[in-house]
Formats: C-alpha cells, structure tokens, sequence
C-alpha cells in the first residue's frame, strides 16, 4: 500500500502543478493585446496541451486515491471533508477547460484580475486537504 500512496502523492502533485499553471496562461491570455494573433495562439495552444497533460495526471491521482480509501478503509468526518474538497478540485479542473474553451473561441470576458484571484483556489483547496489528511482535525 505504501508504493500505491507514493504514487497517489506524485500524481497529486504533478496534476496541482497544472492546476497552478494552467490559469497563469490565462491571465496572459486576458492580457493579450487585440491585433496579436500569434501570441494568443501560442497561448492557446500551450494551454491546450497543458490541460490534456493535466487530465492525464488527474485520472490516476483520482484512481490511486480511490484505491487508498478502499484499502485502508479510512472513515471519519476529515475524510468527508477531504472527498467534498476533492470534488470541488475536479469542478475546478472541468472549469478551466470551460474557461479554456471560451478563451479560445474570444467569448471569454474575464479580466487578467479575475483571473489572478481564480488563480489561487487550487492553492486553498491543497492546503485545506493537506491539512485535513496530515492533521485529522475530526
């Protein structure tokens, strides 16, 4: 089991890491000046294969973590809270390609400062799973 955590942590990890990316593309996207067609182009493209790469982290990270809770049997009101948190990630994962196809089609109106803030949720999402998974405050 523990080789199976190790992994679920990696893919965790990495999948987060697109999450923290994904929207920094977004808010040069937002910033993009009319006119420069190459840029946003380049721009959506990179987003684009980021996304597709991200997904690709998240299905064994959901998997792994499915696997985990089937095997230890975890229970408790922390685990509750980390699995409502956990879907409020993949609601914000199915967001940004939302958001991404808007961006690409210019139906977007969203400014470069919404996105800033749109920015940091999955930094509090992480920290509050982290917190309910090392702590086990309930």
């Amino acid at each position: 089991m523990l080789w199976i955590k190790a992994f679920h942590i990696v893919f965790v990890a990495s999948w987060f890491a697109g999450l923290f990316y994904l929207p920094r593309i977004f808010v040069n996207l937002a910033m993009v000046t009319p006119g420069s067609v190459s840029e946003r182009e380049r721009l959506i493209g990179m987003a684009q294969r980021l996304l597709r790469f991200t997904t690709m982290l998240a299905v064994p990270a959901l998997a792994l973590g499915v696997w985990l809770w089937l095997g230890y049997g975890f229970a408790g009101g922390w685990l509750h809270a980390k699995l409502l948190l956990v879907a409020l990630v993949v609601v914000y994962h199915y967001s940004c390609s939302r958001l991404l196809r808007q961006l690409a089609a210019e139906t977007c109106q969203r400014s470069h400062r919404w996105f800033r803030w749109y920015n940091e949720v999955p930094v509090l999402l992480l920290t509050a799973i982290v917190i309910l998974v090392v702590v086990k405050p309930f």
